[in-house]
């Protein structure tokens, strides 16, 4: 690594350990600042402006991860970069994502897609696992639900594919946004296709998140949204499974 590249620096949030919801194993995770867009289920308001995050240089995250790495090796984990969208602030995420592989660490990046043209070949090469988030399948849902196209995700997810990225898909399950049984069928024969992804994992929407907003002075857009009861996880679930596709 070149000293021009390990001085990139880039706008984070914050970082924090995880267990089992941000790729194998135990992770520290880089939450970074920046996202383009809008979903009406975001846990994580906070981190959607880059200029209420902080600056941080590679090397500072590095002795961030430095002090983990131990740990969550041992746990049969590595490093996460989440946000936000780290493909907003694409130069500095690379730079992390090749320290962390220079270090041996095991490398996942969560992502919408939506901004997955901006990530080089080279990044890809330095990722280990992709954690995909599709919002929906439905094009017009898709909009209305994150304020963006679904096209650039798709795209994102062939390019993966062809690429021979690993790739967990994540899917938020929200009563009436994401529910629709031809969007959650036409979602799993895509999936099915595509040789690189390993499982998907159906998130049941929730409201953890309903102290930032008001914390922000920010409606919450989903207030009277409900989960999904287990009726509804079990029969989404089926209809991956029923196209071949490992859902949990």
């Amino acid at each position: 690594m070149n000293g021009r590249a390990a001085g990139t620096t880039g706008r984070i949030h914050s970082w924090d350990l995880s267990t089992g919801v941000d790729g194998p194993g135990t992770r520290f995770v880089l939450f970074t600042s920046g996202c383009p867009l809008r979903c009406l289920y975001c846990a994580n308001p906070d981190t959607w402006h880059m200029r209420d995050g902080r600056e941080a240089t590679v090397d500072e995250v590095m002795a961030g991860i430095g002090g983990y790495r131990d740990f969550v090796t041992a746990a049969g984990g590595g490093v996460t970069l989440t946000g936000g969208e780290p493909l907003l602030q694409p130069a500095f995420t690379a730079a992390v994502l090749r320290r962390c592989k220079e270090a041996g660490l095991h490398t996942a990046l969560d992502t919408s897609g939506f901004l997955g043209a901006r990530a080089t070949d080279g990044l890809l090469a330095d990722t280990d696992l992709v954690l995909l988030d599709i919002k929906s399948f439905d094009v017009a849902a898709h909009r209305a639900l994150t304020g963006g196209s679904l096209t650039p995700t798709v795209n994102f997810a062939t390019r993966l594919d062809r690429l021979g990225v690993r790739t967990w898909v994540r899917y938020v399950l929200v009563p009436g946004w994401t529910d629709a049984p031809e969007a959650v069928d036409g979602l799993a024969r895509f999936v099915a296709g595509l040789g690189s992804v390993e499982r998907v994992d159906v998130l049941p929407f929730h409201r953890l998140g309903a102290p930032k907003y008001e914390a922000l002075g920010l409606p919450l857009p989903l207030r009277d949204t409900p989960g999904p009861d287990p009726e509804l996880v079990e029969r989404v679930l089926e209809q991956f499974r029923k196209r071949g596709v490992a859902a949990f």
